[in-house]
């Protein structure tokens, strides 16, 4: 048993001693790898500091190897615009037409490049080179602009603008191989003019040379339609109120805004940006100032005669403001310019309306004479006429009548009543208040001047009634006024007159009505006679019976001092002069009121001459058919 467990044991003591021998192998081998890393790290050491200053004297060769590239390529460059001097100059100091507009236009180009890049470096040397481009450069622009200034005079002969208009033509423009050639050229003109001596301008020669040429040619075609304008004011100036379209402003104006639109078209193939507005607005400036010149003249002329011209500055001012949304829809351009030429006109327009009613007042109190038969007088046509001419500026009145205020057209003294205003009307009802307030200014003078020239109240009234008349009559007969006076108050207001006018009329028949007018009593004693019953048969014979002799005597007196008075009434109301439908009016008033009275009076005191005639001049039927023949 013994000998077995020590075999195991030996077996396993060689293993372990196997074990250690590789340990001690491994070892070794440790160090001597050691060793080796050891050695390496030093020669790695030794390469480094012998190669790292071979390395840095090889990044700094780089270094200067790019820097003598780039000295190169900077003297080339410098060599460059030196040399382009002698290629383009020969090309210059000759002329576009003789090398060719292309040509010469590239010239100047390649010029102006190599002035920018020789102001780029910045060196002193180059100094005399960028004089001698910079003379070249303006050379070659003077000779552009001289060739711009050329071409565009062979197209400014005026022309008669009305033959355009009338035959509905387009106005003239530059043919098109022109404007294609002139872009180029301003472009090239206004880049150039920075190195020149108009650098200081900031803006392009060539739109000025445009603008100088173009502009003058405009003013000129215009010159007679704007004679035109102030010709046809002065020959109408005694014809009465101004007729729309009457006058040559409206041609005028469509002449400026047709020139206006050909330059448009041309300008924006010639400039480009803002210079486009710009140049408009210079090549329109003269025409414009010729235009606001007419305008301010035109304006003397309505002042002067403002009760009938006044309708020009509506007119002036519908087609200017409408012309001037239209230009700036089209172009961006020129608005102000023509709100400020109409400027002077609006004001007129502004100040017109208190004018026109003040004058109206003064018209009508400045009247020493009035017809004796109660005829109306001709302010109320004048007047009414221009109301109805008034109506046909509802677009230009609006505005103004907008920018017044409800009533502020009115004088602070001697305003008309009137009825309480909105608080904000609208254009048409402002228009409408501004009506009935010349209507009321001109009746209520008239009214005021008839009670001081007419003594009697019966030519008062006819007198008053005609002029009413008239009035109405002229609102009847214009659909425009109709609209604008067509509310219940508007009618009210002036159905006022008409009711005072028939008042009037009456108070002259008062005293022939009086003469009718007894007194009855409900009870006369014995020898009187009963008041007869409602409705009754009214008995004469019974009442003229019962009456005393100092009772018949008033009566006999009553009835002679009616027919007198009533004769010379009715020979008065033939006499004097009434409208058709005054006449009817005022003759079924007249029988309103007197008709029934006699009737009654008839009836008790008829029989007060027993038929003979001698105190009853009519009976009822006669006086019916002479009242009914006042109409």
């Amino acid at each position: 048993m013994v000998a077995p467990r020590n075999a195991a044991y030996a077996e396993e003591s060689a293993e372990v001693e196997v074990l250690y021998a590789n340990l001690e192998k491994l070892k070794l081998l440790t160090k001597k790898i050691q060793g080796s890393l050891n050695r390496l790290e030093t020669g790695g050491n030794v390469v480094k500091h012998a190669i790292g200053p071979i390395y840095s004297n090889t990044q700094s060769l780089q270094i200067t190897n790019s820097n003598i590239d780039k000295v190169n390529e900077a003297i080339e460059r410098l060599r460059q615009p030196l040399d382009a001097k002698g290629k383009e100059e020969g090309i210059i100091r000759s002329s576009p037409q003789t090398v060719g507009l292309s040509q010469y236009l590239s010239a100047v180009k390649r010029v102006e490049k190599a002035l920018v890049d020789l102001n780029s470096t910045n060196l002193r040397s180059n100094q005399k080179a960028i004089s001698e481009f910079t003379s070249l450069l303006v050379l070659g622009n003077s000779q552009l602009q001289d060739m711009l200034r050329g071409t565009l005079s062979d197209y400014v002969n005026p022309i008669e603008p009305l033959h355009y208009l009338t035959k509905e033509l387009s106005f003239p423009s530059l043919p098109d191989e022109t404007i294609a050639e002139l872009g180029p050229v301003c472009s090239a003109i206004g880049s150039a003019a920075s190195y020149g001596p108009q650098r200081g301008d900031g803006g392009n020669p060539a739109l000025k040379i445009y603008a100088d040429i173009r502009g003058p040619y405009i003013t000129s075609s215009l010159q007679n339609l704007a004679i035109a304008s102030l010709n046809t004011v002065k020959r109408r100036a005694a014809d009465g109120p101004y007729r729309q379209g009457t006058n040559g402003i409206g041609i005028y104006s469509n002449a400026l805004e047709s020139f206006i639109y050909a330059e448009h078209d041309i300008l924006v193939r010639v400039f480009t940006g803002d210079q486009r507005g710009l140049a408009l607005q210079a090549t329109c400036r003269s025409a414009l100032g010729e235009y606001a010149q007419t305008l301010r003249e035109l304006n003397q002329y309505i002042r002067a005669n403002l009760m009938t011209d006044c309708f020009l500055a509506f007119e002036i001012i519908e087609i200017v403001t409408a012309m001037s949304y239209r230009v700036e829809s089209k172009t961006g351009e020129l608005k102000s310019l023509f709100i400020e030429a109409l400027r002077p006109v609006r004001e007129t327009a502004k100040s017109s309306l208190s004018e026109l009613l003040e004058e109206t007042k003064r018209k009508a109190a400045g009247i020493t004479m009035l017809p004796p038969d109660g005829g109306s007088v001709p302010l109320v046509n004048e007047v009414m006429s221009s109301l109805t001419t008034l109506t046909g500026y509802s677009g230009p009145l609006a505005s103004i009548l907008t920018s017044l205020g409800d009533g502020n057209w009115r004088s602070t003294t001697n305003a008309a009543p009137t009825a309480p205003l909105d608080v904000s009307p609208d254009s048409m009802t402002l228009l409408s208040h501004f009506i009935l307030d010349m209507i009321e200014a001109l009746m209520i003078a008239l009214e005021a001047r008839g009670r001081a020239l007419h003594r009697s109240k019966a030519v008062q009234g006819v007198f008053l009634s005609n002029v009413f008349c008239t009035v109405d009559r002229s609102i009847r007969q214009s659909s425009e006024l109709a609209r604008y006076l067509g509310s219940a108050d508007s009618i009210a207001r002036i159905d006022t007159f008409r009711k005072r006018a028939t008042s009037t009329y009456l108070d002259a028949w008062k005293e022939t009505s009086h003469y009718l007018l007894d007194v009855q009593y409900t009870s006369r004693g014995s020898g009187g006679s009963a008041r007869p019953a409602s409705g009754g048969v009214v008995d004469s014979a019974a009442i003229v019976k019962s009456l005393s002799s100092k009772d018949k005597d008033a009566i006999k007196d009553k009835f002679k001092a009616f027919n007198a008075s009533f004769d010379e009434l009715v020979g008065r109301h033939k006499a004097l002069y009434m409208e058709r439908e005054v006449r009817g009016v005022l003759a079924r008033e007249v029988q309103a009121v007197l008709e029934p009275l006699y009737a009654r009076f008839w009836d008790r005191y008829h029989e007060i001459d027993k038929g003979r005639g001698k105190y009853v001049k009519y009976d009822k039927g006669s006086l019916s058919a002479q009242l009914a023949a006042l109409g």
